[in-house]
């Protein structure tokens, strides 16, 4: 397989991006990683050319700038062979109550989550439509769905939120392109983005939720987005998968 599977997000020692670039990469794809954590990106790239054999590179950008993401997509796009993936990872979280909320924390948090989602999807499109093939895969939450209840609270859940309206709008304009595009909704995975290491006892409270007796982790996650970046994928689209151990049923 001589295409390229861009992952934002990934440099995070323990983070779903992370996970998601090594399985993606042991398939045998070739991997384009996009994060603010330009020395972290590199070792990961590096590590993955040494595990997998397969080409990577790692550019830095903040998602939310749109002319930082568009010259890194660039440069991917030129080191790389074509970019047939996209997992949308990179986010922040935000654990500020309502009534605590500041104008620069909701713009960060939309900014990010959001807007970022936007930006690097529209540029990735672009070689996608060229190609007339692609599979764009974003990370909501199931706080999008549950309004909250999660760590992070309203301008994470309308963030992730729109990821979903996002993630539908696209399927419709860009399937006949031969492009399809999901959305995953992660119940309580444990990552840094729950807001520290889960303590025996937060881990209880939040399986106690659950159907499944554990938390997820990473992997649960990346599986499913390796899925959806499948040529065996390409009947899915504009769908919101959950992940939660059935912490929301619809």
């Amino acid at each position: 397989m001589n295409r390229t599977a861009v992952v934002t997000g990934a440099a995070s020692p323990r983070g779903i991006g992370r996970a998601t670039a090594l399985l993606l990469a042991e398939r045998g794809w070739n991997i384009g990683v996009l994060d603010i954590d330009f020395a972290g990106g590199q070792a990961l790239a590096s590590e993955i050319t040494t595990q997998y054999n397969v080409k990577t590179w790692a550019v830095a950008a903040d998602v939310a700038d749109e002319a930082q993401v568009r010259t890194a997509i660039d440069e991917l796009e030129a080191a790389l062979p074509p970019l047939a993936a996209l997992a949308n990872i990179a986010g922040v979280s935000s654990p500020v109550p309502y009534l605590e909320l500041t104008s620069d924390e909701w713009h960060r948090v939309i900014n990010i989550n959001l807007n970022g989602v936007h930006y690097v999807t529209r540029r990735v499109a672009e070689s996608m439509v060229r190609h007339e093939y692609g599979r764009i895969v974003s990370v909501s939450s199931t706080s999008a769905q549950r309004g909250g209840g999660t760590y992070s609270k309203t301008p994470y859940s309308v963030a992730k939120a729109g990821v979903i309206g996002l993630t539908r709008a696209l399927a419709r304009e860009l399937g006949s392109y031969g492009i399809t595009v999901n959305a995953i909704a992660p119940g309580p995975i444990d990552t840094d983005i729950m807001g520290g290491p889960l303590t025996p006892d937060r881990r209880a409270a939040m399986a106690a939720d659950l159907l499944v007796n554990r938390i997820g982790d990473p992997h649960d996650i990346a599986s499913a987005i390796a899925f959806l970046s499948t040529e065996d994928a390409g009947y899915i689209t504009g769908q919101t998968l959950n992940i939660d151990g059935g912490l929301y049923m619809h």
